[in-house]
């Protein structure tokens, strides 16, 4: 497997410890301090504080910057002042065209409002004065591509739909520089006598009109033809009687008030309505599910000017000349909460006194707050049902000389003078802004910015923190929002937000809107996912977003604002060089790791804004700030002592009551700033799927169907990179320099060597640190890494300064290695994105294909799984530049991958890829000289890498090039590399460590043996492990081979293998080359070790079937012992060819002992039986051998054996008794077949009382030899047992002479037994046959005695008895 070799060791667990700090952080920032907790919380929690409005310092910068001021059009304002300020105008901003917008009676002004083009098109198509504009999203299918969004134009007699085309500059960097107005024909309706107030328009291209009869009408359009209209207005909440009454009775015959509609808003999250009449009545329209339903009215509110500051729809207020007046307010703007700002809260409503009202349209919130049994989700899917309100905020009204004053109320309770009251005109409210327009009758008016205070909240001395600092019961900050005031000339009459960059805005909005699951990404708006972005908070996007902007339509001109960022008024204040304290003021506000993490966007210039470049002296500034321990602390340990809710006083004893906890190390600001920001610039990515599957089926889809490509698009994994990278580099170079910390730890010499210069290993302190790991660094064996942190166990032997230092250093040390790591992975899938990921996708299989589009980033960084797919891509990113249909070669993509991401492509594989690229090079060449030198030197690039070569694909190559010195040698090297230790041969380790040892060589060994098999014709073993990462395709079929040929390349393989040192492998190949039956190329070309290896091997067999190694093998045979051992036929095989390996090498009595011990051997219980004349031969082929080697000895002086005549006489002694027991069997099973075929063909009557055989005694003799012709066949027997055992008994008198004559009986005694013997024999044939048998007996049995000592062939005694049988039988004859 190609194992992608990261900085060094330490580098895998300590990224894998970094990512789950990270992810962590990504938790607690996105739920804990207020960047993503819910807005319905944060405001139950503002009702407990006194601070709700705060200004900003007066010492720092402000926070609001008017950056652009620019005059109306020219033309614009000459066609107002031909109107004599008289006719119909009206004005807007479309921020999603960049366009600012104007009417003045029929005319329609455009112009961009970021910038001054000099152009201000004009369009005055129509004769009646525009009464309503509105912009929409073109559905798809309907207009030419060009068409993106419509426009429309709503006059008294009038609905008309202008096509918008909209055109990028020349360098492609503007993508609204031009915009041209395509009429319509076909798409313009009479308005049936509807004036038209408003338009409002979904997402989806849903377009909504409302009218001065107070009715809702929908615009729609398709592309019908022939009677169906292709564009017509729709009334959706007049039914039947709204029709006749328009019809048949004039308008001035309808009696009743109408209450127009003046304001529509659409929810594309919720896919709610919402209307406001001039009466300030809130109206609520339910859309259906996916936004696609039919309108349906479900709620509506009459009172809410009448709310008070009470909670839930609170009372309303009686009594007091203040209360009559404030009753007199009214709705001015309402505007939809995003889903990330709340689950609960839908919608707000501002007043005339520039109080907010907070509303829901779901009954599930009561006097306790959300009922928690339903969770956020289900609040954003469930349908409208109500419309009440939840709280109501308190207008942020500035006095005179009195500072900051909250609604009708002063900070001291008193009533504020009725001059003092706020008296919005206009109001906008987008994503937690607030922008209120009081009217003045001067010239100039007054806007307040209400933003949301990001600060820490002050705590004076001497009081309490209540439920934890700045929280609540409920775990939540309260909303604290800054009041920031802006001057503007003349009145304002709209306001409107400035989109972010769309490259800028894809860093982030796949991962809000996935947090929030809003229903399908690709279906939002600019504006729905950049509400998303804002509400998400500047804290957590200020390194992604530039500064907010919005736009002031006034009525002598545009205003763009800026919002400055926290990070914006750090920037500021360092570059002004301010005093020290205005510094530690700042940190003390945000936090020290919210200021360190700042600094540290400063420092590695991070921060996203053009107009606002970090200069070098704000960069080191920034980065002295970070790393001074005055404003971002020590590490230290916290903890020890007992924690009260009260402050403690000289003098108190010791509390029983009090809880002790033990101390644990708190990191500085610096540690957590870097936590912060590194979490921050990775959450768009870290728990989202880095690919996502593309295709027309539904949800469930099938990966197989669909196709792969990344998530996020190229610019932005570009700009992620460039930040990532960036603070990777800071820090690289704060370590490099030895600053800050990375200075500190330096200083104590020997214990920080382990952390600049990544070495692994524990810190140890004299005498203070020894036995502890400070660096939490794993140990060996351990499964994963972990980094300190405040949450790890406590310890209860607290650390010193040194060592909290140390700890604190090697933290970040991990998580800059972490920043690498991810830098490299987007750098990747770049290149990956930029060659169609989905093509190279193609070349993984199901499984993986799946697991690919299931990966998330954080597992693709810190997991072997992501390592492993990333290996897989990089070879099909391979395979794209060197297959047959390459685009180049190695080198023109391999710069890119080593410089870019060495952690996922270093040297080894460069040589790796260049080696495959010499092999397919060498496949499509025909000059054999030529492909023999791209396979050499393919294989001398592999042999440098062993590690990383792909042996299964790459040595089947080599074996379609013929070139087997690669196909051995590869496998062996790559050995050797994954076990240098040897341990797969080393007795003394554990077994389990030295099995798998084992089993990493013999998956390199099998590749060796699988190209012997395929040269024999064996099937391959199946290759149960697939490696990964191996761009070699290989060929449909290979070329037939002739039998001189295979032969040729099999003895090939045998000789480059028997040369190699490794003994395990010698064993492995031998065990391969006698399951093919190639026993005679291992007897001839087999090293000096076989004699070692077959004779362990015919000692021990594995169970399991695999392999056992022996570290020590005897060099020469084990001398031969007498007691003989039960071998089944494995071990009886390799005995066999050990014998015939010593008859190759003319060892002919090491040759003669194996093959009396192969005739000697014991059965296996269960196993084949060894049948006698099997015995027969191997020791008939013993006793050759022993005579070999006596003839050899005496015909030719050889040192190659010894004669051992002693030897020579016991294997023929044993050879003769053998006869003997195969002659004893045979007789046996004679008689028992003479018994039973006597038995079946005797025919005496059964009930004959006195039957002429004895049956049951012959059945007896029969079965008893059949069991000792059995049991005479098991093995070998003695002589002494031949004789006493098997021929007395069953009366062998012709074979107990034999035997006798063979132990050369002699003397008195052994010449009584010769005599009996004979005399037994001679009465059993007279007895057969008479004298004739017994004649025939003695001539027959005699010519085997014959010469003899006279005792074997006793002729008197023979004689005699021969006459006496003569005379008795003539006797009897006469008688």
């Amino acid at each position: 497997m190609i194992r992608m070799s990261w900085e060094d060791d330490s580098i895998g667990p300590d990224v894998a410890a970094a990512g789950r700090l990270v992810s962590d952080y990504i938790g607690r920032d996105a739920g804990c301090f207020g960047t993503s907790s819910d807005l319905e919380e944060a405001l139950e929690a503002s009702r407990y504080s006194s601070h709700p409005y705060s200004s900003p310092p007066k010492e720092w910068p402000h926070p609001i910057e008017v950056v652009n001021a620019r005059e109306l059009p020219p033309v614009l304002v000459d066609r107002y002042n031909e109107a004599g300020g008289e006719g119909t105008a009206l004005c807007g901003i479309f921020p999603e065209i960049r366009r600012a917008w104007a009417s003045v009676d029929n005319s329609l002004f455009l112009w961009r409002f970021d910038k001054w083009d000099g152009q201000c098109p004009e369009y005055s198509g129509e004769e009646q004065p525009i009464c309503a504009v509105g912009l929409a999203k073109a559905k798809p299918g309907i207009f030419v591509e060009a068409i993106q969004y419509l426009l429309v134009l709503a006059t008294p007699v009038e609905l008309i739909l202008l096509g918008v085309c909209c055109s990028s500059s020349g360098d492609g960097i503007d993508l609204y520089a031009e915009l041209s107005l395509q009429p319509l024909p076909e798409y313009t309706i009479p308005s049936d006598g509807v004036t038209m107030t408003c338009v409002a328009c979904t997402d989806n291209g849903h377009i909504f009109l409302a009218g001065r009869d107070s009715h809702i009408y929908e615009l729609q359009y398709s592309t019908r033809s022939g009677w169906h209209r292709r564009c017509r207005k729709v009334c959706l909440t007049g039914g039947l009687s709204n029709l006749i009454s328009r019809w048949v009775l004039p308008n001035v015959l309808k009696f009743g008030a109408v209450d127009p509609i003046v304001e529509l808003v659409i929810d594309n999250e919720r896919y709610i309505l919402y209307a406001r009449t001039q009466e300030s009545k809130i109206q609520v329209f339910d859309l259906g599910k996916n936004g696609n339903g039919p309108l349906k009215k479900v709620a509506e509110e009459r009172n809410l000017s009448d709310q008070r500051d009470g909670r839930y729809g609170g009372s309303r207020s009686t009594g007091g000349r203040a209360a009559s007046r404030l009753s007199k307010t009214s709705i001015v703007s309402i505007a939809t909460v995003s889903t990330m700002e709340s689950k609960w809260l839908h919608l707000v409503a501002v007043a005339s006194d520039g109080r907010r009202m907070y509303l829901t349209t779901t009954p599930s919130i009561g006097t306790g707050g959300p009922v928690r049994g339903l969770t956020g989700l289900n609040a954003i899917h469930n349908r409208p049902s109500v419309l009440k309100v939840v709280t109501t905020r308190p207008s942020p009204s500035i006095g005179l000389g009195s500072g900051i004053t909250f609604g009708s109320l002063s900070i001291s309770g008193r009533p504020q003078a009725d001059s003092l009251v706020m008296k919005v005109e206009t109001a906008y409210y987008s994503g937690g802004l607030l922008l209120l327009s009081e009217s003045s009758p001067a010239t100039t008016s007054r806007v307040l910015i209400v933003n949301r205070d990001l600060t820490l909240p002050l705590m004076t001395s001497g009081s309490f923190a209540l439920a934890g600092v700045g929280t609540t019961g409920r775990g939540t900050r309260p909303l604290r929002e800054t009041v920031s005031p802006l001057s503007v000339e003349g009145r304002t009459l709209s306001i409107s937000d400035v989109l972010p960059p769309p490259e800028r805005e894809a860093a982030v909005q796949a991962s809000v809107l996935e947090s929030c699951d809003s229903g399908n990404i690709g279906e939002s708006s600019e504006m729905t996912r950049a509400k998303k972005l804002w509400a998400r908070g500047d804290l957590a996007t200020q390194h992604l977003l530039p500064r907010r902007r919005a736009v002031v339509f006034g009525t002598m001109g545009l205003m763009e604002i800026v919002f400055n960022r926290p990070v914006d008024i750090l920037q500021r204040l360092l570059d002004s060089n301010a005093p020290r304290s205005l510094l530690e003021d700042f940190f003390q506000r945000f936090g020290p790791g919210e200021a360190a993490a700042m600094c540290l966007l400063l420092a590695a210039r991070i921060i996203c804004d053009e107009e606002n470049i970090v200069s070098n002296a704000v960069a080191e500034r920034a980065a002295e700030a970070f790393e001074d321990p005055r404003v971002v602390g020590m590490p230290q340990m916290q903890g020890g002592s007992a924690l009260t809710n009260t402050i403690s006083t000289a003098g108190v004893g010791f509390n029983m009551g009090q809880v002790v906890q033990d101390a644990e190390p708190v990191f500085s600001g610096a540690h957590e700033g870097l936590c912060l920001c590194a979490s921050r610039l990775l959450w768009p990515l870290w728990e989202l799927p880095v690919m996502i599957v593309k295709g027309e089926s539904s949800d469930d889809m099938q990966i197989d169907d669909g196709v792969i490509v990344c998530r996020l698009p190229i610019e932005t994994m570009q700009i992620l990179e460039n930040k990532i990278r960036s603070l990777e580099q800071f820090l690289r170079s704060r370590r490099n320099q030895r600053r800050g910390l990375y200075g500190r730890v330096v200083g104590l010499g020997d214990m920080a060597g382990s952390i600049l210069y990544g070495a692994n290993g524990s810190f140890g302190i004299k005498d203070q640190g020894a036995g502890r790991n400070l660096f939490n660094t794993p140990v060996r064996g351990g499964d994963q890494g972990s980094i300190p942190t405040a949450s790890n166990k406590r310890q209860r032997v607290p650390y010193n300064p040194a060592e909290l230092a140390a700890m604190e250093v090697r933290g970040i040390e991990c998580i800059r290695r972490l920043l690498r790591r991810s830098g490299e992975a987007l750098l990747l899938l770049q290149l990956l994105s930029q060659h169609h990921v989905a093509r190279l996708a193609q070349s993984l299989d199901s499984n993986l294909r799946r697991k690919l589009a299931q990966l998330t980033f954080h597992q693709f960084v810190c997991s072997d799984e992501g390592d492993q797919i990333a290996t897989r891509l990089v070879a099909a990113l391979m395979e794209y530049y060197i297959g047959p249909d390459g685009r180049g070669t190695v080198d023109d993509i391999s710069v890119k991958l080593r410089e870019g991401c060495p952690s996922y492509y270093n040297e080894s594989d460069y040589r790796f890829f260049q080696a495959v690229e010499c092999l397919e090079r060498a496949v499509v060449t025909m000059d054999s000289e030529e492909k023999e030198k791209l396979a050499k030197e393919a294989l001398d690039l592999l042999v440098k890498v062993p590690e990383t070569a792909d042996l299964l694909t790459v040595c089947q190559r080599f074996e379609e090039l013929r070139f087997y010195e690669a196909v051995v040698e590869l496998p062996l090297q790559k050995a050797r590399a994954l076990d240098p230790a040897e341990d797969a041969i080393n007795e003394q380790i554990d077994p389990n460590r030295r099995q798998a040892a084992l089993a990493l060589r013999e998956q390199c060994y099998e590749v060796v043996m699988n190209a012997l098999r395929s040269l024999k014709g064996e099937p391959g073993q199946k290759r149960h492990h697939t490696e990964f990462g191996s761009p070699v395709r290989h060929t449909a079929s290979r070329p037939l081979l002739d039998q001189a040929s295979q032969e040729r390349y099999i003895r090939q393989i045998i000789q480059l293998s028997v040369r190699w040192p490794d003994q395990a492998f010698h064993e492995y190949l031998y065990r391969t080359m006698i399951e093919l039956g190639l026993e005679n190329e291992l007897l001839e070309l087999a090293g000096p070790d076989l004699v070692p290896f077959l004779q362990s091997a015919s000692r021990e067999q594995s169970k399991s079937g695999n392999l056992i190694i022996k570290s020590a093998m005897p060099s020469a045979p084990s001398s031969i012992t007498r007691t003989r051992q039960a071998l089944n036929l494995e071990q009886a095989k390799y005995l066999e060819l050990l014998a015939r390996y010593y008859v190759y090498k003319r060892q002919h009595v090491l040759a003669a002992h194996v093959l009396l011990r192969l005739s000697e051997r014991r059965q296996v219980e269960g196993g084949e039986m060894l049948t006698l004349e099997q015995r027969y031969q191997y020791l008939s082929n013993a006793v050759l051998q022993a005579r070999s080697a006596c003839s050899t000895h005496a015909t030719v002086n050889s040192m190659v054996d010894h004669c051992d005549n002693g030897l020579l006489e016991l294997l023929e002694g044993k050879l003769a008794v053998l006869r003997f027991q195969m002659k004893i069997k045979e007789e046996l099973e004679r008689i028992a077949s003479r018994v039973e075929t006597a038995g079946l063909g005797d025919s005496s009557p059964s009930n004959d009382p006195f039957p002429a055989r004895n049956i049951v005694a012959e059945d007896a003799l029969a079965q008893n030899a059949k069991e000792k012709a059995t049991e005479i066949s098991r093995e070998l027997k003695s002589i002494t047992q031949v004789y006493n055992e098997y021929a007395v008994p069953f009366e062998l008198w012709e074979i107990c002479l034999e035997i006798l004559h063979f132990s050369n009986y002699a003397g008195d005694a052994d010449s009584g037994i010769m005599r009996e013997t004979w005399a037994r024999l001679l009465d059993q044939a007279l007895s057969r046959g008479g004298v004739a048998e017994g004649c025939s007996v003695l001539r027959r049995v005699g010519s085997k005695l014959y010469p003899g000592d006279g005792v074997s062939l006793p002729l008197d005694t023979i004689c005699l008895h021969l006459e006496k049988a003569a005379l008795v039988s003539n006797l009897t004859l006469f008688l």
